[in-house]
């Protein structure tokens, strides 16, 4: 400490000497005026600390003891909180609830302590998509009735390279039987191989029923799934569902399952044909019959002439970039990993 501001007085005394204002130098070296000049004064570090032991503090004996109970085979699948109940009932007070805590963080001995296995969360495997019907999403939301309480459930497939919604269909249940014989569908519908197409999903129970997961063997497509209760790892179905519900001629209620599936056909044939942020402002199903090659080469050649033209406009800078998204990731995480490597490149 007593180095650093010596240092730090070195470097305001040479900043001053070349002309630098005194409050500048101490705001570009993130230090306070007055710490400056009291540190100017005197550096010697002044503060004395405790002089005497505090009358709490544990004895080392009463520390091991502490560790010795709570690494026991009768308290070790316990928290601290339980230890000391259970010693009180026996007419035993060793410290505090605080006390145990503390001491078993400092032997990192608090998190785990149990026989039992620790329990894993693991984020799902990255997942990159080059090509339309490389990763399919889907997940089930329910669209409300007129009766209270009724739902029907509508089940939507989205390429993520293209955002086109490749298929759906709506039942008055949740079920993996429908499910199955939905993704069965679509896949001959899409022409989808073996070994082809991946499909994520979240841990419901249509997702990961027996069936489905059959189905899916069959069909040579790979499952993934979410992690529990972690929206994040679904984002483009939730966004999806967002946008469907937020749509403005959205409904709120149906009065049958039949009006239900009528307003989807509309919203899909919206969506599938309308000019989409995400990937350029070319349609999804452009994208998806790889049309958008084309279009986007040709708005470069466009602000590239309008540049040519008045240059003077563009002030050096770059124009619009419409350069095609060739990889689309499930996971943003492997994305700004692969842009981290680039940078350090």
């Amino acid at each position: 400490m007593e180095s650093d501001k010596k240092i730090i007085l070195v470097l305001v005394k040479d900043a001053r000497t070349s002309g630098c204002r005194l409050k500048i130098a101490c705001y570009d070296l993130e230090i306070d005026f007055k710490s400056f000049n009291r540190w100017n004064k005197d550096t010697a570090d002044k503060r004395k600390g405790p002089l005497t032991k505090p009358k709490n503090k544990l004895l080392p004996e009463e520390r091991e003891k502490i560790i010795k109970v709570s690494t026991s085979s009768e308290y070790m699948d316990y928290s601290p909180w339980v230890i000391v109940a259970k010693l009180a009932d026996k007419g035993e007070y060793i410290g505090s609830e605080s006390s145990f805590y503390k001491i078993l963080k400092e032997r990192k001995l608090l998190k785990h302590r149990g026989k039992s296995k620790q329990a894993n969360r693991y984020r799902p495997e990255p997942l990159v998509a080059t090509a339309p019907n490389e990763i399919w999403t889907w997940d089930i939301t329910y669209l409300k009735s007129l009766i209270r309480g009724q739902y029907f459930y509508l089940y939507l497939f989205l390429d993520i390279f293209s955002r086109k919604i490749v298929g759906f269909d709506i039942h008055e249940e949740e079920s993996m039987e429908y499910s199955s014989e939905l993704i069965e569908k679509i896949c001959k519908i899409e022409g989808v191989v073996i070994d082809q197409l991946s499909l994520h999903a979240d841990n419901g129970g249509p997702m990961k029923g027996a069936t489905m997961l059959a189905t899916l063997e069959k069909l040579g497509v790979a499952a993934s799934f979410s992690r529990p209760r972690v929206s994040n790892d679904n984002p483009y179905s939730e966004s999806l569902f967002k946008t469907l519900k937020y749509c403005p001629k959205y409904p709120d209620r149906f009065s049958n399952i039949n009006e239900a599936k009528s307003w989807v056909i509309m919203f899909i044939d919206w969506y599938n044909n309308h000019q989409h942020s995400g990937i350029k402002f070319v349609t999804p199903n452009e994208r998806h019959q790889e049309l958008d090659i084309e279009i986007l080469e040709k708005r470069k050649e466009v602000y590239s002439k309008a540049k040519n033209k008045n240059p003077e406009r563009w002030n050096n800078r770059a124009t619009r970039n419409w350069d095609r998204e060739e990889k689309v990731y499930l996971n943003c995480l492997q994305k700004k990993r692969e842009i981290d490597i680039r940078k350090a490149s």
